[in-house]
């Protein structure tokens, strides 16, 4: 039970919820701060439980659409569907499970009714990222929209209405994870491109993606200066734009047209360390600041 419990967080990447999960707890905690009942660890309850639900039914709906894909790929062909380790009948009824767990979970944030009534269509665009890949070479953008909803489904779920530091805090996600994305679809440039799957990597070649991805990140940077100068926060989470910004300098540096060998280093040692810290970074500035 416990090593199949492993294959599923496997299945699903769950260690990936930290490119998500500190986010929008980072936007939930300045929807608290500008409120007057303060912090509550129900919504706090709610938040982490819709986005572990989301993410988890997105993730486990990718491997179901792409099993078939994964199996002729030969840097995918391991995973636990094509190589028999799951059946695609278990990942189904997990996927399902997830998806309703997610819907249940906005319930908690009644009476707010936003997040119950925004649950089914958010839910159904982080699923359709799966099938993005066959018609758009955007795909990368898609993602990067369906994570840049979780900060504004916590403030959402905390305020019942929308301001700007949730959305440019979105703007972050939305060129941050757009950039990394398309870096890590380098690693697939040929195999997308013969198979007719669509990448910027596959349409435009690596070199002209890398320098795509580079653009990306430079506007993330901008956006988080913005979103730095419209919160409120003060010097310590400028402290961190700064190191951000050296951070993904250092991940582009990694990664070149001819050397793609430490890709995963630059995917997940480096953008870990840009979400766990700008969070902590945040918390740390509010509280201070409090």
């Amino acid at each position: 039970m416990y090593k199949k419990l492993l294959q599923f967080l496997e299945l699903i990447r769950f260690s990936h919820t930290l490119f998500a999960i500190p986010f929008a707890l980072f936007s939930a905690v300045l929807a608290w701060d500008g409120k007057e009942a303060g912090f509550n660890w129900r919504e706090l309850l709610g938040i982490i439980l819709c986005m572990v639900f989301a993410r988890t039914a997105a993730m486990g709906f990718n491997r179901v659409v792409d099993y078939k894909i994964d199996a002729k790929n030969p840097r995918t062909e391991g995973r636990h569907i094509p190589a028999g380790l799951i059946s695609i009948r278990m990942v189904s009824l997990f996927v399902i499970i997830s998806s309703a767990g997610f819907i249940l979970s906005t319930l908690i944030f009644l009476p707010n009714p936003w997040p119950i009534r925004l649950s089914v269509p958010f839910l159904l665009f982080l699923l359709g990222y799966s099938y993005s890949k066959r018609f758009t070479s955007l795909c990368h953008y898609w993602l990067s929209t369906a994570l840049m909803l979780s900060p504004l489904g916590s403030w959402i779920a905390i305020r019942g209405e929308l301001a700007w530091p949730p959305v440019l805090l979105g703007v972050v996600i939305f060129f941050w994870v757009g950039g990394f994305d398309i870096i890590y679809a380098c690693q697939d440039e040929e195999y997308d491109r013969e198979k007719g799957l669509f990448s910027i990597p596959s349409r435009w070649g690596i070199s002209k993606a890398l320098k795509i991805a580079f653009v990306s990140h430079l506007l993330m940077i901008i956006a988080l200066v913005g979103f730095w100068y419209v919160s409120g926060l003060g010097y310590i989470f400028l402290l961190g734009v700064v190191v951000v910004s050296l951070l993904l300098l250092y991940e582009h540096k990694l990664v070149r047209p001819d050397d793609l060998t430490r890709v995963n280093i630059a995917f997940f040692n480096i953008n870990s360390l840009v979400s766990i810290g700008l969070f902590l970074l945040g918390l740390i500035d509010t509280l201070v600041g409090a």
